[in-house]
């Protein structure tokens, strides 16, 4: 049989002023943004947003998962992105390029698509594939290859 405490609980969850001014010092790396493609082979034309990025001094991360091969992947890391503390999600792909519609289906913060050119249709099936979604599913979309843009337009919403 377990003793049962008479003392005071603490009620006020409230942190001390001296608690929030420490841990308000602690400089804390994790992403802002958070830059998916749909396949390794995508990674030479992401690369520029996340190049944006690292100029405007904001953190990120890139990840490789395919709407098509992991949509469970998809689905966890465009669901837990809010939590995690990403602020936006730059997706690029190519052809079909559902990659950015099935992120924006998934999380609440804004989207940016990047329709990333394939081996046939000079990126128009990725460029309206990421521009035509239905209402409700917001993608913002730069133009083919356009990765800079998308971590330009990504610094901008953070900064806004």
């Amino acid at each position: 049989m377990s003793e049962i405490s008479e003392e005071p609980q603490p009620t006020d969850p409230t942190p001390s002023p001296a608690a929030e001014e420490t841990f308000g010092q602690i400089d804390v790396d994790e992403p802002l943004v958070g830059i998916i493609m749909g396949s390794k082979n995508d990674m030479p034309k992401m690369e520029p947003a996340g190049a944006a990025l690292d100029e405007a001094g904001i953190s990120h991360e890139m990840r490789v998962m395919s709407a098509h091969r992991d949509p469970e992947m998809v689905r966890e890391y465009c669901t837990n992105a809010r939590m995690r503390g990403l602020k936006v999600i730059i997706a690029g792909a190519g052809m079909s390029a559902a990659l950015p519609g099935v992120a924006a289906a998934h999380t609440d913060l804004p989207v940016i698509g990047v329709p990333i050119l394939g081996k046939s249709l000079g990126g128009l099936d990725a460029l309206l594939s990421a521009v035509q979604m239905p209402p409700g599913i917001p993608v913002a979309c730069v133009a083919i290859d356009g990765a800079k843009n998308a971590g330009i337009l990504a610094a901008r919403i953070i900064n806004a």
